[in-house]
């Protein structure tokens, strides 16, 4: 069974930086959109970035931009999200998602979810 491992969270003061990392397990095609999603508590998960299945094309949501860049090495296994500038209001569980084969973004509807990894970031 495909598994997305996630790493890199933390508490960190605002302004400052994090790296995020997702690895798929043995069996994952890579054919498929890689990206991050996020939830705070009482809050709806929410898109954070993704890069396509041939990583050439990134998208990120509009509070992100400019701060978070997303990146896919490793033959296309794995994802990354720099996080850069970090505010109070980017606390939340990061969640790794792949999306269906040859898909150019992952949705709300993805078909792989990692367990999340806590980012806190303090004032």
């Amino acid at each position: 069974q495909v598994q997305l491992a996630e790493s890199g969270g933390g508490l960190v003061q605002a302004g400052g930086s994090l790296r995020l990392s997702c690895t798929a397990s043995e069996g994952f095609f890579k054919t498929r959109a890689m990206g991050w999603f996020r939830q705070a508590p009482g809050k709806e998960r929410e898109f954070v970035a993704s890069v396509s299945w041939h990583g050439g094309s990134e998208r990120y949501a509009d509070s992100v931009k400019g701060r978070f860049t997303i990146s896919r090495l490793n033959a296309g296994i794995s994802v990354y999200l720099q996080m850069n500038s970090l505010k109070p209001e980017d606390t939340a569980v990061y969640y790794c998602a792949a999306g269906s084969y040859y898909s150019d973004y992952v949705t709300s509807t993805a078909d792989y979810w990692g367990q999340g990894t806590q980012v806190t970031v303090s004032t």
